[in-house]
């Protein structure tokens, strides 16, 4: 089946690991480095820059570099480079696309498999989102994992026979999570996760920004947020800044020509200080607290009986954040783990728990729970929009769940039935996963049938909703794949015929299409990624990539052979 390789896909940067002689190992990409900055732009030919290459240019050109790309993932924003426009997800397939090239090429053979880790707090959407942008990559994702259990297990493969409650600290450059687990007999146990997404590290760059701005306005009475080139000048001293502010008391910020007024050039020139620094985030590191607070509360945990806090990620260097936690739980914080590479280890540990790497005497089993709230939209006599809660968030999953619902009209004959998740008391402010209708209800009066709604919620990502009317037996459900992509966000291709190079194309195309009709036909379990690659082939076509469409026409290819 192929190695399977784990990845860290993060706000600010990119990792790779593999199982290899009991351990994981991290892999160095084209530029001999670890570490890969997660950005994208497109060069002055119009050619796709990945990593450093394209960090490198932001400086010079921003309107044609993508940074952070993963805050925007699983949304309806897109991202301007140059005159051409793109999704998070197409983006975020790049920077999966290089990765896939960098280990195939350090392991001698293409890599078609991968874990990829993700915040405990992302959500379905969101999981759906990376599991497409790693398919437009050319990889099957194995498994989403999530970062702060994928930190977890990177601690615990060497710390089997410890018994002990854990708390994970994730501070990232774009999001932040806080998971507790319990560790037993090679077990890792996830009892609770929550966290923020709009909170990490570039918010910390951020406000010194901010800051920057405030100063240069109040010496040059110039609003400097108007200039894009400034700005890139600004972040990237911000996060020199703030890598500076944690090893030394004070950093002294000089850019000799920023921007111009009335012919002359202005500078930047001032010096901050730590103590001005950590009363800038101080906000930012009081919104950890809350999360914190929510683990412990969901998981029945105390702060007493927590043995470890693990550091992870790259913005917990700041020295601030290990003072914060010890003076807000009173533990101090264990150094245990390297905070840039453990959630690519404990993904490449997946791995090969997956691939059955880790034999039986060295197993590790993990256990995961469901970050958000899954229920119906039900009436209950003042609103038709309410959430009724089937399964609560933080229960360890698998899970089976029901709940009993009653008809509310006289005669109601059949029911719809709407699955959400999310934490609003109003069901249609939460993400709708799926509808179905369940028929043949006895026509009696309002609230004499009752129907059973179960849920069951499984390791693999498979929620399944059964609804059965209690005195016929009647049932009805839906089988909702929480690790793929919905439809809602495909584009009309119809008119892929009419691109400039669909000629090139076309027969793959049809023949292509007369092999999906028979297999539809027979329910074969391929037809979905065929009529996917069909799509993104046509869609690629549209959109002028001519690139895309090749990889696309590759993948097509392969999928017919198989």
């Amino acid at each position: 089946m192929g190695i399977i390789v784990g990845i860290d896909l993060g706000t600010s940067t990119t990792e790779a690991a593999v199982y290899r002689n009991g351990k994981p190992v991290m892999i160095k990409n084209f530029e001999n480095e670890i570490i890969t900055p997660s950005v994208v732009g497109l060069d002055e030919e119009g050619k796709f820059v990945i990593g450093e290459r394209a960090r490198a240019q932001y400086l010079l050109a921003p309107e044609r570099t993508a940074i952070e790309v993963k805050r925007k993932i699983g949304s309806d924003e897109t991202v301007s480079l140059g005159s051409s426009v793109y999704t998070p997800v197409e983006l975020s397939a790049r920077l999966l696309e290089y990765v896939k090239e960098y280990v195939s090429d350090y392991l001698g053979e293409e890599v078609k498999r991968a874990v990829v880790s993700v915040p405990a707090y992302f959500d379905d959407i969101q999981r759906k989102a990376t599991v497409t942008a790693g398919r437009m990559a050319g990889l099957e994702v194995e498994r989403i994992l999530n970062e702060p259990t994928a930190a977890a297990l990177s601690y615990g493969l060497d710390h089997m026979d410890e018994e002990s409650y854990v708390l994970v600290y994730d501070l990232g450059g774009g999001t932040f999570d806080v998971t507790l687990l319990e560790m037993f007999d090679g077990v890792l146990e996830v009892k609770a996760s929550s966290g923020d997404n709009q909170l990490g590290g570039k918010d910390f760059d951020e406000c010194l920004i901010t800051w920057m701005v405030e100063e240069f306005e109040k010496e040059n009475h110039v609003n400097l947020r108007k200039n894009s080139f400034a700005m890139a000048r600004l972040k990237e001293e911000a996060e020199k800044c703030k890598k500076q502010l944690s090893r030394e008391p004070s950093c002294h910020i000089s850019i000799p020509f920023l921007v111009e007024k009335k012919g002359r050039p202005l500078a930047f020139d001032k010096t901050i200080t730590v103590e001005q620094f950590e009363q800038l985030i101080a906000p930012l590191v009081e919104r950890t607290h809350q999360p914190i607070d929510v683990v412990l509360g969901d998981s029945g945990i105390t702060v007493s009986e927590i043995d470890k806090v693990i550091l992870v990620g790259g913005s917990t260097r700041v020295p601030m954040i290990a003072r914060d936690i010890q003076e807000y739980l009173g533990i101090e914080p264990s150094l245990s783990v390297n905070p840039d590479f453990a959630v690519a280890e404990g993904a490449a540990i997946q791995a090969a728990i997956t691939e059955g790497l880790i034999g039986s005497e060295d197993s590790l089993v993990v256990t995961d729970v469901n970050p958000y709230t899954l229920g119906v939209r039900v009436t209950d006599g003042y609103t038709n929009d309410r959430m009724s809660v089937v399964i609560p968030r933080n229960v360890t999953i698998p899970v089976t769940r029901s709940e009993m619902y009653f008809t509310n009209y006289d005669g109601q004959t059949k029911a719809d039935i709407e699955v959400y998740q999310g934490e609003s008391s109003i069901a249609t402010h939460n993400h709708l996963l799926g509808r179905f209708t369940i028929s043949g209800i006895p026509p009696r009066e309002a609230g004499e049938e009752r129907i059973r709604v179960e849920f069951s919620y499984n390791l693999n990502g498979m929620l399944e909703v059964q609804a059965q009317i209690v005195s016929t037996g009647e049932q009805a459900s839906i089988a909702i794949n929480m690790m793929q992509q919905a439809d809602s966000s495909r584009i009309d291709v119809s008119a892929w015929k009419d691109a400039a190079r669909a000629k090139d194309f076309r027969a793959v195309i049809r023949r292509a299409e007369r092999l999906l009709r028979d297999m539809e036909a027979g329910n074969d379990p391929l037809a979905e990624d065929l009529d996917e690659t069909i799509y993104q082939l046509k869609k690629a076509l549209i959109t002028g990539e001519l690139e895309r469409a090749r990889i696309e026409e590759e993948a097509l290819i392969e999928l017919l052979e198989e």
